[in-house]
């Protein structure tokens, strides 16, 4: 009896793609960029004289980030205002490319626009943390 159920509910199924697709290699390829974004998160924070353990917190880590680059903790709760939000984040992720002596169009193209390769740029390779008064005395030049 049981057997004859489970052939007529297997009769009409049909394998679905999308779920062949997003398990398995594909899952397995996302989990690995994550991985690699936090490792460079993570080492940027280090270089920063931060500890790479903050870069995981999801709250702390934005403001551990504010801290690198110079701005006051309250900026935190600007993250929470939608659309105030996107130019908060071009202005930390600009910020963040000056203090480890990286241009603007480095910091808004690599750390905004195309999802924070530019902080892995910084963890893994050879860049020093210049500091966030660095930042803010070649701003009044």
């Amino acid at each position: 009896m049981f057997a004859a159920i489970s052939m007529l509910s297997m009769q009409g199924a049909m394998p679905n793609p999308l779920r062949m697709l997003f398990s398995g290699p594909l899952l397995l390829f996302f989990v690995a960029i994550i991985v690699v974004l936090i490792a460079g998160f993570w080492k940027m924070f280090e270089k920063a004289g931060q500890p790479g353990w903050a870069a995981i917190i999801p709250i702390y880590n934005v403001y551990i980030l504010l801290k690198i680059v110079g701005r006051p903790g309250w900026w935190l709760i600007l993250f929470f205002i939608p659309l105030v939000n996107l130019v908060i984040n071009i202005i930390v992720a600009i910020d963040v490319a000056k203090v480890f002596g990286q241009s603007a169009v480095f910091g808004f193209v690599l750390n905004f626009l195309l999802g924070g390769i530019g902080y892995v740029i910084l963890g893994f390779g050879n860049y020093r943390y210049l500091g966030a008064q660095t930042q803010a005395f070649a701003a009044r030049v």
